[in-house]
């Protein structure tokens, strides 16, 4: 498999400093998978609808999504609720990577349809530790159902 063939890791986070150590994380535990970040909700339905600014962009899914929930535009529990309502997005995988702790954004998460609601560890080396684990299981060892 060529670097062409990998696919991206999209991470939806608004704290430009959450997102730096994410990505650094990421390519610290050497995923050679693309990733691309995004600041918002809005963005992130764009990106993936290939219209706006991202219509040029090549086609294809990503591996994973890790997706904050508090966003400016668009949160992430509404990008969830509107992937989860189309097909073509029910068995995407998404990961929520919050630093919310209310119960109600866990469960809500949970009814629709997350795969995973990670807590993001106060601690840099916790938080370096989380996101290298959650690249490895989603962009690598993760696979989706044939025809995805």
């Amino acid at each position: 498999m060529n670097k062409r063939d990998l696919r991206t890791i999209l991470l939806v986070e608004d704290s430009m400093a959450d997102a730096e150590m994410a990505i650094d994380a990421l390519r610290e535990a050497k995923l050679a998978n693309p990733i691309v970040h995004l600041e918002d909700g809005v963005d992130c339905l764009d990106w993936l609808y290939r219209r706006g600014p991202f219509a040029d962009r090549a086609e294809g899914d990503p591996a994973v999504i890790l997706l904050d929930i508090k966003m400016p535009r668009m949160d992430g529990l509404e990008v969830l609720k509107q992937l989860r309502s189309e097909e073509r997005w029910k068995r995407l995988p998404v990961v929520i990577l919050s630093s919310s702790r209310e119960e109600s954004d866990l469960a809500r998460s949970w009814d629709l349809g997350v795969n995973a609601y990670v807590l993001k560890p106060v601690d840099v080396q916790q938080f370096f530790t989380a996101v290298q684990t959650l690249g490895h299981f989603w962009a690598v060892l993760n696979q989706r159902p044939e025809g995805d």
